[in-house]
């Protein structure tokens, strides 16, 4: 009898132990798991916080919810989450790379076309500046606010390029947009015929 408890007790001593083992061991995997997860966005983040700001807090918030189920003691449920992790950031790096080729080419476009429309309503805010008469359809008031607007576009793309230069694409391509939408408000003031490229939003 007393054998049998004996016997009894180290077997519940020996599946203790192994749970306490397997536990252990799940442990180690899931903190190794969300270190990988964290190592992996890391190294995309920057890219990722400038051109997919959205779909990196998914990703931080993924992470955060790992850890706090590890926390919890939940090392099954913690590695699991962390494990599907790095596949997730695979996609957020290749949104990023995406996003970025798409603002590059946007912005080339833009850079082609807007000093060129700058210029035009230069020279004919120069022109207008030394003509006696004013065209039909202008007066001073019109010239002058033409003026002002110009001087508003030409300042912001200054702005857009330093932006641009900086590594700052979205930040330049929102000024861009605005300096177009501002250069074709003044050239249409002008009466100037506004570049078709210039017309589509």
């Amino acid at each position: 009898m007393m054998n049998s408890k004996r016997i009894l007790v180290t077997l519940l001593c020996a599946v203790i132990g192994l749970a306490l083992v397997a536990c252990a061991g799940n442990k180690d995997a899931a903190s190794t798991a969300i270190k990988a997860a964290e190592d992996a966005y890391n190294a995309v983040k920057g890219e990722a916080m400038k051109y997919v700001p959205d779909k990196a807090k998914a990703i931080e918030d993924s992470i955060k919810a790992a850890k706090d189920t590890f926390d919890k003691g939940n090392y099954d449920a913690a590695l699991n989450a962390a494990k599907a992790i790095p596949e997730k950031v695979k996609e957020l790096a290749a949104a990023a790379a995406a996003k970025k080729a798409e603002l590059t080419k946007a912005w080339d476009e833009m850079s082609a076309g807007l000093p060129k429309m700058l210029d035009a309503v230069k020279s004919r805010l120069d022109i207008l500046s030394k003509s006696k008469k004013l065209p039909a359809g202008l007066d001073k008031a019109k010239v002058e606010g033409a003026k002002s607007g110009y001087d508003t576009a030409a300042k912001m793309w200054e702005d857009a390029k330093a932006a641009f230069a900086g590594g700052n694409l979205t930040d330049a391509m929102a000024k861009a947009t605005t300096v177009k939408e501002k250069a074709v408000e003044v050239m249409k003031t002008l009466n100037m015929q506004v570049p078709a490229a210039a017309s589509k939003s």
